[in-house]
């Protein structure tokens, strides 16, 4: 059976208690000065050919300096282009009726130490994007009740990108439970506007969606289809194969998506096969830990750019 939804996830948002497309590696990482340090130039990745893959961190209990341990036997390419720290939340101040940016002391740590937790990984090409999602509070990407309430959330999150040197922001429309705390139901216009203001905020920067959830289906409003304005989107359910249902070429989806250490193997190589020759352009993977996962990310590295992965403390 494959895993319905993330248990991260569910284990992350109860744990919270306290307060253009992307280039392949080798490509120059953004220089925005941030409060933790300006991103340095990366030194030049060996090339690779293939999709582009994308590591989901737990940072409630993992490093994002894990990603940057995999690369490819044949090349010395990175195995892992974009690296997602999840994850911050969507939080509803009861008070002010106002939506406001999460960050548990997790993602606060990881944020605080960007040159260490961040900055290395740029350094070698990859991107780092902020994933944020909902955390039983009612407060969500798509009941924003007006244009100005969406476009002050939007200029939260690219504040937050500039702040400390970040390459995007991910959205992920879970658990927020919308209805809590007097809060609306989900909308037609509050996530086209969210996602157009953030847009417009950060021209050059990367936009993800984990598809699932109501703003997932509200990608359209009053002529307008945010789906463009997306670099990725990607299969939610891990050990499966989904395509996306979104305005975007093969290129930015993700129909693959694979949990680490728990879909197997030879699933998790199926669905890079599989990615291969039906010409899509991303593979998404999950929980990626701190433990030699050489033969597991192996799995996928071979069918997806013909080389085992190496695993370098």
């Amino acid at each position: 059976m494959f895993t319905l939804l993330r248990s991260r996830v569910r284990r992350t948002a109860f744990a919270l208690s306290a307060v253009a497309a992307l280039a392949f590696a080798g490509t120059a990482v953004t220089t925005a000065t941030a409060t933790t340090g300006a991103a340095a130039a990366p030194a030049p990745a060996p090339a690779k050919q293939g999709p582009t893959s994308v590591a989901y961190v737990e940072v409630n209990n993992n490093s994002m300096r894990n990603v940057g341990k995999y690369t490819l036997a044949n090349g010395g390419g990175n195995v892992f282009d974009v690296a997602v720290v999840f994850a911050a939340n969507i939080n509803y101040d009861t008070g002010t009726k106002t939506a406001y940016l999460h960050f548990n002391e997790n993602v606060q740590r990881v944020l605080d130490n960007a040159a260490t937790e961040i900055r290395p990984l740029q350094q070698k090409g990859i991107k780092v994007v902020l994933s944020v999602l909902g955390n039983h509070q009612g407060a969500g990407f798509a009941n924003f009740p007006s244009q100005q309430a969406a476009s002050a959330f939007a200029k939260k999150l690219s504040d937050t990108v500039a702040e400390y040197g970040l390459d995007g922001i991910d959205f992920d429309d879970e658990y927020a439970e919308y209805g809590n705390n007097g809060t609306g139901q989900p909308n037609d216009s509050s996530f086209v506007h969210l996602v157009t203001a953030l847009r417009a905020n950060m021209p050059d920067k990367i936009i993800s969606l984990y598809n699932i959830g109501p703003a997932a289906s509200r990608l359209s409003y009053g002529g307008v289809d945010v789906s463009s304005k997306f670099d990725y989107a990607w299969n939610p359910y891990y050990g499966t194969w989904q395509v996306p249902r979104m305005a975007l070429p093969k290129s930015k989806l993700s129909p693959a998506a694979v949990e680490i250490g728990r879909t197997s193997r030879s699933t998790a190589a199926d669905l890079a096969r599989r990615t291969v020759g039906e010409g899509y352009g991303v593979y998404l993977t999950y929980n990626l830990d701190g433990a030699n996962r050489s033969a597991d990310v192996s799995a996928f590295t071979r069918e997806l750019y013909g080389s085992d992965a190496v695993y370098t403390p």
